[in-house]
């Protein structure tokens, strides 16, 4: 990593691992105090490691470039091969950029530091940049978290995964008469933008979130995203009775208890509680096209709270750059102007 290791969560009994001195192996001042060149040279072995930050030719792979930066501009070189020019991040989720590396770098590092998300407002404040610049920023890197699970199996033979759903959107004010108020409850008192959340986790490994709108039609992904033999715990919800024919079922009833005979959900459970502080305390409107990108940064930061904020940062820049061009925010501004 670039930032430095850390100890294991084991070597603080005693304390916890966020209140350590191994998770802060990154400050703002050290970014702060890098020149521009210093954050390029960052940005080159993130972007090249396999030759150590030597540049590579994303349109033909040729080795041999060589560098063609015009005066006052930024890293730029042209392949023999091809005769292609490109830039640092050219093919990359950070390209046709206007705000430099190092602000990039910096705004990865708050965006990290924050355990249940960035409000947007205080992004842009820290930044110096527009609401709509730091909201599309942070959506590209929730994007870049993202990838780090597309088509990723997680439990097998004796693992265990825990499964669960959860509701965002939709909310329907209640009138401010009792009289006139309706029941929230009904089908057809809900609102069409009301989305279910459902989270499978595996038990010491990766929590994967995805967007459905009912728990029921998570089935045929469950199936996809959990290895066959893996011992599956999910709660009474009668949209997890289908999957007794694929897995080994422990079914647990929270009216009852949290852990009964050994079934339990209490990580996707965390998982949920995590997405649900960050809703209130910083997003306070999670839904629409955007609420699959709000579960999987949650589900990032859940794996990773055991992780310095140096690796949170590097491994972030590292998906930044080996993610191509966003296809959700590639062009958001010209999009909205028409």
């Amino acid at each position: 990593m670039m930032f430095g290791n850390v100890l294991s969560p084991e070597s603080f009994m005693g304390q916890h691992f966020l209140l350590s001195a191994a998770a802060r192996s990154l400050s703002l001042t050290k970014i702060a105090g890098m020149s521009d060149s210093e954050a390029e040279n960052l940005f080159l072995r993130l972007r090249w490691p396999q030759t150590g930050g030597e540049p590579l030719c994303p349109r033909c792979g040729c080795r041999i470039c060589y560098d063609c930066r015009r005066a006052t501009d930024r890293p730029r070189w042209r392949c023999k091969a091809c005769r292609a020019d490109f830039s640092l991040t050219s093919g990359t989720l950070f390209a046709w950029h206007k705000l430099p590396l190092k602000t990039y770098l910096m705004a990865i590092a708050v965006f990290c530091n924050e355990v249940k998300g960035k409000s947007m407002l205080a992004l842009s404040r820290d930044l110096d940049v527009q609401y709509k610049t730091a909201f599309v920023l942070a959506h590209k890197l929730r994007e870049a978290m993202a990838s780090a699970t597309k088509s990723l199996v997680i439990g097998g033979d004796g693992r265990t995964a825990e499964i669960d759903g959860a509701y965002f959107g939709g909310h329907v004010r209640p009138k401010n008469l009792a009289a006139d108020r309706i029941d929230r409850r009904l089908s057809e008192n809900q609102p069409g933008n009301r989305k279910a959340v459902v989270t499978m986790r595996e038990r010491g490994g990766r929590t994967l979130a995805q967007v459905f709108p009912t728990e029921a039609g998570a089935v045929a992904t469950i199936r996809q995203r959990i290895a066959r033999g893996t011992v599956v715990h999910a709660d009474e919800s009668s949209a997890w009775n289908s999957l007794h024919a694929s897995f080994v079922m422990q079914r647990i009833n929270h009216q009852d208890g949290y852990s009964i005979g050994g079934a339990c959900t209490n990580g996707a459970e965390s998982y949920f509680s995590r997405l649900r502080r960050g809703e209130l305390g910083h997003h306070h409107h999670i839904a629409g096209p955007y609420l699959a990108r709000y579960a999987q940064e949650a589900a990032w930061r859940e794996d990773l709270r055991r992780s310095s904020n140096g690796e949170q940062v590097s491994g972030i820049a590292t998906l930044a750059m080996q993610c191509t061009p966003s296809v959700d925010f590639c062009g958001y501004w010209q999009r909205a102007q028409a």
